[in-house]
């Protein structure tokens, strides 16, 4: 199978450069493993002209539409391997199906690290554990706030979410921080709490959300809770053809979203760059414009 461009990722940025790929009348393939992290997204009020916000399924579903009725193909699957040959032409392995393109579009995004706690996957579902204070802070303010963070904790998250609300407690679930003196007294002077103590699991309650301790004693209560435990970026694809990243594997690009790999592009959450679906749709849209003009020109021709 042949085509002008493939897309591998059916995310925000996937799908962005679909549309406008489709639009400018290139072949086009978008390969789909159905492993976006914005159909997790409950509501978002962050995106633009959608004033009573839209869930990430929603979205998702209507991006769909959009790329189907400008004539971009879809497919569900998962790019095993990636590989160009010396005429700079791309290889694709897609199950038992070999797809060759001109111009490949990385847009396969990350996966936040999770709690190591049972059942976490489903919180993440129900919306009872969440993962970006830039795209829905704004609702928890006022509210008891948590954020599970150890590690590598991130300061700047919790001194963001410290501007939404004076109850804002940090879990570590009984985990280590790794952070400085001046950080730890960073969060005790804005008076954000740190519970150390072991948690076994989250549940809802009520409208809020429940950590329960191991020693069977009553939970803590909150009515949000975030985790800030890092991403895991899906960039194999590209650093298995020798493209260049950073420490946490994210795909280092130029103004034009090209990756070091002639040819390859990446857009959305596998770059550097803030975790949105505006700024993953501005990468696409930046990249399928310049993927369109470094192919051979396209001339129309009425049918008889």
């Amino acid at each position: 199978m042949k085509v002008d461009c493939l897309i591998i990722g059916g995310g925000p940025a996937g799908l962005t450069a679909a549309i406008y790929l489709g639009r400018f009348r290139r072949t086009t393939l978008l390969v789909d493993a159905g492993e976006s992290r914005a159909a997790w997204i409950p509501t978002t009020h962050n995106l633009p002209a959608f004033t009573d916000g839209i869930t990430g399924r929603d979205l998702l579903g209507r991006m769909r539409a959009q790329s189907d009725l400008y004539g971009a193909q879809r497919m569900e699957g998962t790019v095993s391997a990636l590989t160009v040959g010396g005429d700079g032409l791309f290889q694709a392995r897609v199950n038992d199906l070999t797809i060759e393109a001109a111009r490949v579009l990385l847009a396969t995004g990350g996966l936040d690290v999770e709690p190591e706690l049972p059942g976490i996957r489903q919180a993440v579902k129900d919306g009872i554990v969440r993962y970006c204070p830039i795209c829905d802070a704004f609702e928890a303010v006022g509210k008891r706030v948590a954020l599970v963070a150890y590690g590598k904790c991130r300061i700047k998250e919790a001194m963001l979410l410290r501007g939404y609300t004076d109850d804002l407690t940090v879990l570590t679930l009984g985990q280590t921080m790794h952070i400085e003196q001046a950080e730890e007294e960073m969060l005790s002077d804005a008076g954000v709490r740190i519970i150390q103590h072991p948690i076994t699991r989250f549940s809802r309650q009520g409208d809020g959300v429940a950590a329960w301790r191991d020693d069977g004693s009553e939970p803590y209560v909150f009515d949000v809770l975030y985790s800030a435990l890092g991403t895991q970026i899906r960039s194999r694809l590209a650093t298995d053809l020798g493209a260049a990243c950073d420490a946490d594997g994210a795909l280092l690009v130029d103004g034009h979203l090209r990756t070091t790999i002639k040819g390859l592009f990446a857009s959305g959450d596998v770059v550097q760059g803030l975790s949105q679906v505006s700024v993953a749709a501005a990468h696409a849209a930046i990249a399928a414009t310049t993927m369109n003009a470094e192919l051979p020109p396209i001339r129309y021709r009425a049918d008889p």
